[in-house]
Parts: C-alpha cells; structure tokens; sequence
C-alpha cells in the first residue's frame, strides 16, 4: 500500500498493457501485418516511422502550442512513459516492446547484483568487469521480431550512438543508420522509407538537452521545440502513400524549485551502500540489516515531497510493469525515492553535472509520464 504523501499527492501509475509507450512497438508491428496485438488499435499501413523526441511532455507541448503548431494540430492520444521515466529506461521499452519490469532496465545508475558497484545504462560505464549488454538485456527486440517477418528496420539517430552498449541491448536486429542534422536524419527517414514495407525510428535529444541546461518553457527550449516541430512537418510530407507517421516521447520534464542533497545530509547516507537512479527516480541500496532504517529516515526527509515505498512494494504496486522478472529484482533499491514537486534527490559528488541541471525527470508526475501520440498518415 501506498503510504499518504502528505498533501494529497498521489503517484500516476503507467497504463501498461493499455496506453503505455510500451504498447507502441507492437501495435505498430501489427499495423504493418506482421502478428501480435494491436492495443493501441493503430490503423493498417505499409510503411511506419516513429519519431522520438528526448523529453517531449504532452503537458508541456500543450503549453507551448504556438512553437510547435504542427504537432499541436495533429495531437491526438496521449500515453504513459514508464517507470522510471527516463532516457534508458524508455529507449529499452520502444526496443523491446515490453514494461521496465521485462526488460530489466530498470532506471538510469542499476546495482549489478552481488557485486556491490552500479551500472550506469545510459553510458554503458562501471567499475570493474565489463557487463555485457546481451547479457544484461536478453529480451528480443522488436527490430529482431521485424527482421524475422521479412521487414529489415532502420534506426536513423546520431552516429556517435552506434555501436553502444545501450544501443546494442535494446537495438539489436536493426540496420543503424548514423545522421547528425535534422536534415540528414529526414533524408534517412525518406530513403528508408522506399522499401515496400518498412519499419523506422528517429530519434532527436536536443530538447531534452535544452531542458536539462536552462529548463524546459525557456526561449532556448522553445526554440528547440519548433525545430522538433519542423521536423516532424517534414517527415510526415516525406511520407509515401499507404504509410504511418508516430510522433512520441520517452518522458516529459520538470524545472527543480528545491534540492535535497544526499552527499551533504549525512543522516540519508547512513546504512547506505550506494545510491543509484537519478534525482527523480531513486534507487537506495542498502547496507545489510539496514533497509528498515533507511526506509524511515528517507520517508520521514521526503515527507509530503515524494514518494518513498520498499522494493517489494514498489514492485507490487505496478511501478515497472505488472511483474518484475526475479533475475532483475536486486537490480531495484532496497528502498525506491520517487520526489515530486519541483524535487531533486541529488548527489553532488557522486554526480555533479546531474546536480546542476535545471529540467529533470524520471517520477510518476503527470509532467513526466504523459506523453504525446502524434499520428499523420497517407493511407
């Protein structure tokens, strides 16, 4: 049971299995005829091309329509990211098909368990042995599902990703094609699309890196936000006949008003091993025998400014998925620090460069878990 925030608060737990980006994927699959279910009811088509903005919160699109008013006209459903809502986790999902839970990745910085070091999936980086991502990751992608139907997908993303740890876990079976401008990554879209049936995914991050430097509604942001919009305008004109155009997000945002800082306040170090996930989705490892304790003292500082649950109960109450697969369950803290509000749960010398952005994200927030679903067809 969820315990009472204090003022009302309650967490947005994901639509899995109804509305959720981790619908997305195979609905989509099955809109071009290759089996499984369609969940999101996406309407038949030859050709499909998702298009993922880092950090494009339905809530905060809506708020700023008139810099993008091509998306803002074509706005129709909106999903849930996932929990955590962040990069990795989400990019996992759309690979996969799958909730957290599922695939394993599980937030941004993950216990390697038994070893007593993190893992940070996003830059594929840790001390000691290497973690090989097939290994961590060994779920089939939807890329393989596609190849293995006869339909050879394309990811059209930044070249410095391929090849990557995080790119090898969740984009396994797809034809990675490295496009640094908005320019080239339509014209990789537009040449991927040629085939008689294809599946394709684009990727832009430089929303979200606006958002996490300056925050997210700031003129920089927004000036971003009509470039995605541009973008978006251009690959739906790019589109042949008989294709599908979907226009989502792996998360949205929120601008910290407050930080809590967990390398100066000694009591939320205490009985502590490591601190993992990011400053809005924490992950508390615990020293042996001190989960209880450190589960009080961490929800009586969140108290009425986050959500604070025990592994188990976070587990249970759908957090990550209707389950989550016992190989993965360790990978979860002891205890799980979700804030809300305008809070950051921040380390500043475990990781100073997180502790100064001003747009965060990874909570159950309406801000963070609502999503866009954009959809322009030529059918």
């Amino acid at each position: 049971m969820i315990p009472p925030s204090g003022d009302g608060a309650v967490p947005l737990i994901p639509a899995y299995g109804e509305s959720s980006l981790a619908d997305l994927p195979g609905s989509a699959l099955a809109a071009l005829g290759l089996g499984g279910a369609n969940t999101l009811n996406l309407a038949p088509a030859r050709r499909v091309c998702v298009f993922l903005v880092d950090g494009l919160g339905e809530r905060l699109l809506r708020a700023h329509a008139e810099a993008a008013p091509f998306l803002s006209a074509h706005l129709g459903r909106v999903l849930t990211a996932g929990f955590p809502a962040t990069t990795v986790t989400s990019l996992s999902t759309l690979g996969t098909g799958v909730p957290p839970g599922e695939h394993g990745m599980l937030g941004m910085q993950l216990a390697v368990p038994g070893e007593g070091r993190l893992l940070n999936c996003l830059r594929w980086t840790t001390t000691g042995p290497e973690i090989v991502p097939e290994a961590w990751q060994p779920a089939a992608t939807v890329y393989q599902r596609a190849e293995a139907e006869g339909v050879r997908p394309v990811y059209v993303g930044p070249a410095m990703f391929e090849g990557t740890g995080l790119t090898r876990a969740v984009h396994r079976g797809v034809r990675y094609v490295g496009a640094d401008t908005v320019d080239d990554r339509v014209e990789g879209v537009r040449q991927a699309l040629r085939d008689d049936r294809a599946y394709v995914v684009t990727y832009y991050g430089d929303l979200d890196a606006m958002g996490h430097m300056v925050g997210w509604g700031t003129p920089e942001w927004r000036e971003q936000l009509a470039i995605v919009d541009g973008m978006a305008e251009r690959l739906a004109a790019a589109l042949p006949p008989g294709s599908a155009l979907y226009v989502t997000a792996d998360h949205g945002m929120v601008n910290v008003t407050e930080r809590i800082d967990v390398d100066e306040t000694p009591e939320l170090r205490e009985g502590v091993a490591m601190i993992g996930g990011d400053a809005r989705a924490r992950h508390v490892y615990a020293e042996p025998g001190a989960a209880g304790a450190v589960l009080e003292t961490w929800r009586e500082t969140l108290a009425g400014r986050g959500w604070v649950l025990p592994r188990e109960e976070a587990v249970a109450a759908g957090w990550f998925g209707r389950a989550v697969r016992r190989e993965w369950l360790e990978r979860v803290g002891d205890v799980v620090a979700v804030p809300y509000g305008g809070l950051a749960v921040i380390a500043s010398r475990q990781d100073p460069m997180e502790a100064a952005m001003v747009g965060v994200h990874g909570s159950l927030t309406p801000e963070e878990q609502y999503i866009p679903l954009v959809e322009v067809s030529t059918r």
